[in-house]
């Protein structure tokens, strides 16, 4: 381990306070922290299948180099892989590594925008309701009958998403998977690039109301959590940690890349299959799955024609831990059962 790693270290504060002492000039944030913000621990038994994810995921040097870089320089990372690689896992790892809560995940489809991620304004709701307590309660105004907030309990219709979450200002960074983002429009990688580079965004529902009611509580993408929006701007003061997939399916805009921290994470050698089986699964299952005609042989031998995820040996070895296909005679069933190659000629 270097010394100027924080990803990689060993949970503790120090390391992480060391992005507080080298803060690139032209990526400082001052967004009024929240003291009241709680952010769930990884700790608590409903976030054990993604603390148990990321404990998993093997980092070997140039992995671990570019996640730091991204740290310092408070840019996103750009993770580019074939399917099934660790690329999404990657976010897992850096959130458990550094105990910085769960991640903020957001998945990316076709159908995207922008505001998928800042927030939710649940328009149709608030007007219902509003229809409904007319009917229920004497007309605002009227000699006897109570004044109606100008507010409307806004805040109660509005839910920020997990990009949006991620800007809380709050002391510790957030982790920020936005994944796939090669399957967005065209347009996203854009829209994106002005809220990454200033670390905040407005609500405009908000912001019209800020001369009656300044600060206004609203939901967030952590379960039960509730943030306090004041004058309809969330700004950060930790700059998240914003991990982007990509299945390199597309080029990206030359304004979009020279923003980030690119990583290509390649497919793993034997070496780096045989930690990860024993991270996983245990070193008996990766001994067993050893050899030239082992298991990892196979995927080895079968990847050469084409793409294959790290989990489909995985799911091959576990399959022979339960007694499926045991046999030296049957690893051509288990290889055809469970490693169809992705792409590739051979893919089926």
């Amino acid at each position: 381990m270097k010394d100027w790693w924080i990803y990689k270290g060993d949970r503790s504060t120090d390391r992480l306070a060391r992005l507080a002492t080298h803060q690139p000039p032209w990526r400082s944030f001052d967004g009024e922290i929240d003291e009241g913000y709680a952010v769930p621990s990884l700790d608590d038994d409903r976030y054990r299948a993604d603390r148990e994810r990321g404990a998993g995921y093997i980092a070997d040097e140039n992995e671990t180099e570019l996640v730091n870089s991204a740290l310092y320089l408070r840019r996103p990372l750009l993770v580019t892989g074939v399917p099934g690689v660790g690329k999404s896992t990657l976010a897992y790892s850096i959130a458990e590594d550094l105990g910085l809560g769960p991640v903020l995940r957001w998945p990316v489809t076709s159908r995207t925008t922008l505001r998928d991620g800042l927030y939710r304004y649940d328009a149709i709701r608030r007007l219902e309701d509003a229809n409904l307590r007319r009917l229920e309660e004497p007309e605002a105004g009227a000699e006897g009958g109570p004044e109606r907030p100008v507010t409307d309990a806004i805040g109660k219709y509005l839910q920020l998403g997990p990009l949006g979450t991620a800007f809380i200002p709050t002391k510790r960074p957030r982790v920020l998977l936005i994944d796939e983002i090669d399957k967005g429009d065209l347009d996203l990688p854009g829209d994106l690039l002005t809220v990454l580079d200033e670390g905040r965004f407005d609500i405009p529902e908000l912001a019209r109301l800020a001369e009656h009611s300044p600060t206004v509580t609203v939901g967030t993408d952590d379960e039960d959590g509730r943030a306090r929006i004041t004058r309809g701007r969330v700004a950060c003061r930790a700059f998240p940690i914003v991990v982007l997939t990509s299945n390199g399916e597309r080029e990206f805009p030359p304004a979009f890349l020279r923003r980030c921290i690119r990583l290509t994470i390649a497919d793993p050698s034997r070496e780096k299959l045989l930690s990860i089986i024993e991270q996983r699964i245990g070193r008996e299952a990766a001994e067993a799955a050893d050899g030239e005609d082992g298991v990892i042989s196979a995927f080895l031998k079968r990847r050469a024609t084409g793409s294959l995820a790290t989990d489909q040996l995985l799911n091959a070895i576990q399959l022979r831990l339960a007694g499926a296909w045991t046999a030296p005679a049957d690893l051509d069933r288990l290889t055809g059962a469970t490693m169809h190659t992705l792409s590739g000629p051979d893919a089926t």
